[in-house]
């Protein structure tokens, strides 16, 4: 199976450039697709075009990863309501330093290969440019119909807010970054996300119009959830790929909390399981869904693709402790147990407030475990509040000493997900 081949039956490709798979199929392909440095870490919308650059890997093309630390300065339009804010060159070298060694874990940069894979970064190029040279350079072979012409700056000037001339800027600078690497390394394709499609034809026509050569590229379709709510986020914010910011635990329960339906697409996209072995794990899901067979797999292999061998066994670890026992006694959970949860928000409480007891209404809200009283009344009221494993249904209960797991720990369960351990001195 091809390249392209494989990644149309995972639902990987949205729009292709003629002639795309026919050059991929007669040589060894340089493909590039750009990092937006906007945080020391990618997040799990990052994992597509990590993948894409993995599966090209794979095939035996060459792979460059662009950390964008010029164009993270101005901030790309597409698919943005308003502007952004602009990062200082400081705060982008840290972020780029983070999203560096991240892709580093994915990606083979073994220079001995003929494949290997080449980090580049943008501001290399553009760091000594003058503006009137690229006004020059670039500028003047792309049109301002030809550029306004673009789904994601027709939004915006049609939008209340408008579009700065930094933000209208951008797709000539990303089609620069396609030029420069098409001249540098022959790299003679670009990939992204369905809303870079008008960033990447600008840098295909401007290596059309300066060298009158061709050049490549796809799409991936942009990722939603059949619920409607958007990919990659929770009530917590994003999904990342740096386990200090999301840990494995958490990261493992994002992906096995997933509907069947998204299971469905997802692990063809985020799994390297061949089309039989995921055709015969759909049947037996469905077979059987309350078992969910196909998230367990999903979450294990992305999990072990992303956090490695130590942080799939964290994750399953914590899993076991908390939902495979929900019958048992907290008290049978040890000291070593409690303190080791990862992905279990820890809290600090002064126990000499336990002298005379206190309401569960108000130490729930002193904790912050609820932002406010009214909020801890009203998920008592719907049985959503668990101490040490025990529900909570009443408003008169109080919390005391001879509560404390090991003299010193409470176990609060909020909600189906939300774990937090107060530790009482």
């Amino acid at each position: 199976m091809s390249f392209i081949e494989e990644l149309r039956w995972r639902g990987m490709i949205q729009d292709i450039m003629p002639g795309t798979e026919e050059q991929l199929n007669n040589e060894i392909t340089s493909g590039y697709i750009g990092f937006d440095p906007t945080a020391d870490s990618l997040h799990i919308g990052s994992l597509v075009p990590i993948l894409l650059l993995v599966h090209l890997q794979k095939a035996g093309h060459k792979p460059y990863a662009l950390v964008g630390g010029a164009t993270g300065m101005i901030g790309d339009p597409s698919g943005k309501n308003e502007e952004r804010n602009l990062l200082s060159e400081e705060i982008l070298q840290r972020n780029q330093a983070g999203v560096k060694k991240q892709l580093e874990k994915f990606l083979d940069f073994d220079e001995s290969k003929p494949n290997a894979a080449v980090m580049v970064n943008n501001y290399d190029w553009f760091k000594e440019m003058l503006f009137l040279d690229f006004i020059r350079d670039a500028g003047k072979h792309i049109t301002v119909n030809y550029m306004m012409a673009k789904d994601s700056v027709k939004k915006r000037i049609e939008g209340e807010n408008g579009i700065s001339f930094t933000e209208f800027s951008y797709q000539l600078i990303q089609g620069y970054d396609f030029y420069w690497l098409y001249k540098k390394y022959n790299c003679k394709l670009q990939m992204g996300g369905s809303d870079q499609w008008g960033n990447i034809t600008t840098g295909a026509e401007l290596i059309r119009r300066k060298t009158g050569g061709e050049a490549f590229a796809f799409t991936c379709p942009l990722l939603t959830k059949t619920d409607g709510s958007k990919f990659g986020k929770t009530e917590k914010g994003n999904i990342w790929l740096d386990a200090e910011k999301t840990s494995p635990y958490q990261f493992y329960q994002f992906w096995l909390n997933a509907a069947d339906e998204d299971a469905k697409g997802w692990i063809k996209i985020f799994t390297f399981l061949s089309k039989d072995e995921i055709d015969d794990l759909i049947k037996q899901h469905d077979k059987n869904a309350s078992s969910r067979l196909l998230q367990k797999t999903l979450a294990k292999e992305i999990t072990l693709f992303v956090h490695g061998d130590y942080g799939l066994s964290q994750a399953l670890e914590t899993t076991e402790k908390l939902f495979s026992n929900q019958n048992a006694d907290a008290e049978s959970l040890s000291e070593e147990d409690l303190e080791s949860m990862e992905g279990v928000v820890k809290i600090n409480y002064d126990l000499s407030k336990l002298n005379n007891s206190v309401d569960v209404i108000s130490f729930l809200a002193e904790t912050n475990i609820f932002p406010s009283k009214g909020e801890a009344r009203k998920m008592i009221q719907n049985g959503g509040v668990s101490i040490n494993r025990k529900k909570i249904t009443g408003f008169d209960f109080f919390i005391s000493a001879n509560l404390l797991l090991h003299n010193k720990y409470l176990l609060i369960q909020k909600g189906k997900k939300n774990y937090y351990l107060v530790k009482l001195h």
